[in-house]
């Protein structure tokens, strides 16, 4: 069925880019989105419509963001080759591969056991190296492993949670949605020269709220 879907599926993933350039235009983040196969992070029953640009369902209540979205946080954390990121509410893995091509290292959080599995299969699958995931609350961060240099939360936060900004390197960035269930606020901060923070607000959004443990 799947090899059916591949010459489909290639042509839905090149139309989905086309449709990206007039969101973005970062040709780094572009080629993310053309090389990592979206339709590996989505459940069976959803592979032929995995390049639409919409969220999609995962299990739990759970979704995979919309890719014009995640290209938007992506295209505001200007992330370099050399650096160290934080990927916050994993999920099936989607945002944290795409995370990989432009990182040296990704550390993606998931608290939900059984979903940090489907993301590490699916990272297999897209033979992708450098992405470790950790069952863990991502509202805490990831403290062994900080400072890191970019941070994306792909879940929403009622609040900036203090310790993922504890844990931002020196001119690091963060994009995070904050706001309730009903609609978010892209937030974008940067860390100064000085220690402090710089807050951008960005444009409108829906995601899954942040869960605690």
């Amino acid at each position: 069925m799947e090899h059916a879907l591949e010459p489909y599926l290639e042509a839905s993933r090149a139309e989905l880019v086309e449709g990206l350039t007039r969101v973005i235009s970062d040709p780094r983040v572009l080629s993310a989105f053309a090389t990592i196969p979206r339709h590996l992070f989505v459940g069976t029953a959803q592979r032929a419509v995995a390049y639409e640009d919409r969220a999609l369902p995962l299990m739990d209540g759970q979704t995979i963001s919309q890719p014009s979205m995640i290209a938007i946080m992506l295209d505001a954390l200007a992330a370099e080759p050399s650096q160290r990121a934080l990927e916050v509410g994993a999920g099936s893995g989607y945002a944290a591969a795409l995370l990989s091509t432009l990182v040296r290292e990704v550390h993606a959080v998931e608290i939900r056991p059984v979903l940090s599995s489907l993301a590490r299969a699916a990272l297999d699958r897209a033979k992708i190296g450098n992405v470790l995931v950790h069952v863990s609350d991502g509202s805490e961060g990831l403290p062994r492993e900080a400072p890191f240099d970019r941070i994306l939360v792909s879940a929403a936060a009622r609040t900036v949670p203090a310790a993922l900004v504890d844990q931002l390197a020196p001119l690091g960035r963060i994009a995070i949605p904050v706001g309730g269930e009903e609609g978010q606020t892209l937030r974008v901060g940067s860390r100064m020269r000085d220690g402090g923070m710089h807050w951008e607000e960005r444009t409108a959004c829906v995601f899954v709220p942040l869960v605690s443990a």
